[in-house]
């Protein structure tokens, strides 16, 4: 493994960031990949536009496990229209790099913000029901 992947990845697959889930979240979003069998969902709490904390819960690889510990440290405390210019090329970067039949993990976390960023705004919009 450690042949295929950056000191990085690693370093985020032996100790990942910020897992867990919370219990004061406004959002949460959930996606996967039924491809290779990945599941990720991320607690997020928002305040003012601004992702003020985030927590993740994963079942999946080593690759999906570090770009879902990764993104939450590219995104704590950034504002929402950030949020949306990550993408998964962008976390790969910050991983010093995947395989590319790993990107779909990248893909799957950059896509999880988006809709996590979707379902804030709908919901404060009041097009959507609140997190309870």
């Amino acid at each position: 493994m450690s042949e295929l992947y950056s000191a990085k990845v690693l370093d985020h697959v032996q100790n990942p960031r910020n897992v867990g889930s919370l219990e004061d979240a406004n959002v949460v979003v959930q996606t996967g990949d039924p491809n290779c069998g990945d599941a990720l969902v991320f607690f997020i709490k928002i305040e003012n536009d601004v992702i003020y904390d985030i927590k993740f819960l994963i079942k999946g690889c080593g690759a999906a496990i570090a770009t879902s510990s990764i993104a939450t440290e590219l995104v704590m405390g950034k504002n929402l229209d950030e949020i949306l210019t990550i993408n998964d090329q962008g976390i790969a970067t910050a991983l010093g790099g995947l395989p590319e039949e790993k990107m779909h993990c990248s893909n799957m976390a950059a896509s999880a913000l988006h809709a996590a960023v979707q379902q804030y705004r709908a919901t404060v919009a009041g097009e959507a029901r609140p997190v309870v």
